[in-house]
């Protein structure tokens, strides 16, 4: 699927904000969905086929990180969170249930857009198939088809979101390697950084809930302290 044909959904209880981001969308050739609230943003992915949700973090009833999570709990599409606050803290609680970016308001919709279609160009890339070929990297109980971009432990799927999957990847393709959080960035994200942030810490976090058996003592993504991150073969 091309990124023009892609489907988004915009949830946010500002009906300006939502229109305005709904107008940019469609002049970029995607097909929009707008919620003005959680609830009603989660049904319209129920009953569609959803490639990225913009979703803004202040909702009443159920907020935008509480969304996420329960997004997260089925499906692994990209997440761009939206907030008015733009404390570190804030974008480490987005990143840490599963969000993929997150811009503060008010923000430049053109940046929004170029955002918009480097997490779409990863996550069509990832989730690209073939059924004639099945490539595998096994790293102790854990087996990553990176053909279908399936995670298997002890003969269970586990879900990553395409940030991590990524990271995962380029850490298991490169067994004993240590990758400096700024090298994980730019790999995975496609772009240079131009100043220190913890997102690349908190995925790693993310992933290490998922993939590790104790994930405060990872036998899998380890730490070098000082360096980065590795994986031993």
């Amino acid at each position: 699927m091309a990124d023009n044909k892609s489907n988004i959904i915009v949830v946010d209880d500002d009906h300006d904000i939502a229109d305005l981001v709904e107008i940019y969308l469609t002049g970029s050739g995607y097909t929009v969905f707008k919620a003005y609230s959680a609830a009603e943003g989660l049904k319209i992915i129920q009953t569609h086929d959803i490639d990225l949700a913009i979703i803004d973090v202040m909702m009443p009833n159920m907020n935008g990180i509480e969304m996420c999570k329960t997004i997260r709990n089925r499906y692994n599409f990209p997440v761009i969170m939206l907030s008015a606050k733009s404390e570190d803290v804030d974008k480490i609680k987005g990143l840490t249930v599963g969000a993929d970016d997150y811009m503060t308001k008010p923000f430049n919709p053109m940046e929004l857009l170029a955002r918009i279609r480097s997490q779409l160009r990863r996550y069509h890339e990832l989730n690209t198939s073939s059924s004639e070929s099945s490539d595998t990297i096994e790293v102790k109980n854990m087996v990553i088809d990176t053909v279908k971009h399936r995670i298997i432990i002890d003969g269970r799927e586990v879900v990553l979101t395409p940030i991590e999957f990524n990271i995962l990847h380029l850490l298991a393709s490169h067994p004993g390697r240590v990758f400096s959080t700024d090298e994980i960035y730019e790999y995975v994200w496609n772009e240079k950084i131009y100043e220190s942030n913890n997102t690349v810490m908190v995925h790693i976090r993310r992933l290490r809930e998922k993939i590790e058996l104790n994930p405060r003592q990872p036998q899998i993504v380890k730490t070098v302290w000082g360096v980065g991150y590795k994986i031993d073969d």
